[in-house]
């Protein structure tokens, strides 16, 4: 999105960096998928909230909450809301504390965004980000700290996702098939990439949703993102119609950092 959440190389502050995970790494590239087209058939609905917690070393840096939410039409099309929240942990936030908002407003029917607003409260920096979608048109509007900031007019490919829409939309893909790899086009920090999406295999996962048969996904990050500086990472997603991201892992130059689903879902009593 629009720049990285922290800077500092340390496995600590990358876990404070990673506090924002829940979306970006995995999507395919819209125009060669199909998605479907109506609410029913898609694994999340309006009302749907999933809370991470974040840890580095069995250290706590902080929590990350995603959820889904109605939003009034656009442009006629019915639309959803997006939202994702992260904070820091309250020893964390004595040095460095995180309080940041991300939203994105994304057409229902295609899941690709219209808008997209980041405010992002870290330290001792406050900057507010608001990126408009003309998809039809190939153009993105970026706007920095309000109607008194710098605004740019950008070009981008038609059907790109942003940082939020991305996960949303892989979620909705028919079939996660392992061993295919695809490419998505998404829109972060005034650049268009291609981000490289691999389907590694199936695992069962225990943790605090219980144990559930799981997607493993692996993300090829091509430049720094608001969940983390460059890196790869890893999701695991249930292996069902839901979808669920129970898991999200990133290496660090001293252990990885981690996001562990901790309410909102259930894994299903074993047969």
């Amino acid at each position: 999105m629009l720049g990285p959440l922290l800077r500092r190389p340390s496995g600590f502050s990358l876990a404070i960096a990673f506090l924002l995970i829940v979306p970006l790494a995995s999507t395919l590239y819209a125009q060669s998928t199909s998605v479907p087209s109506l609410a029913s058939d898609r694994p999340f609905v309006p009302g749907e909230r999933f809370t991470y917690a974040i840890s580095w070393l069995n250290i706590t840096a902080g929590n990350a909450v995603m959820e889904v939410a109605d939003s009034p039409p656009i442009e006629g099309h019915p639309a959803l809301r997006l939202l994702t929240t992260a904070t820091s942990a309250p020893f964390v936030s004595k040095f460095y504390p995180v309080d940041n908002r991300v939203e994105s407003i994304v057409d229902a029917g295609t899941l690709l965004p219209h808008r997209m607003v980041f405010r992002r409260r870290e330290g001792k920096r406050k900057n507010d980000f608001d990126v408009i979608f003309h998809q039809s048109e190939g153009t993105i509007i970026a706007t920095k700290d309000g109607k008194d900031g710098a605004t740019e007019k950008l070009v981008a490919p038609s059907g790109i996702h942003d940082s939020i829409s991305c996960l949303y939309y892989f979620r909705s893909l028919p079939s996660l098939v392992p061993g295919s790899s695809q490419m998505i086009n998404v829109h972060h920090d005034k650049k268009n990439y291609r981000l490289e999406v691999r389907v590694e295999g199936i695992e069962r996962l225990k943790g605090p949703w219980g144990e559930v048969e799981t997607v493993r996904v692996l993300a090829i990050m091509p430049f720094q993102g608001i969940f983390l500086n460059e890196g790869n990472i890893r999701l695991w997603l249930t292996n069902d119609a839901r979808r669920v991201p129970v898991m999200m892992k990133a290496k660090v130059m001293i252990g990885s950092v981690v996001a562990r689903l901790v309410d909102g879902y259930r894994a299903p009593p074993a047969p």
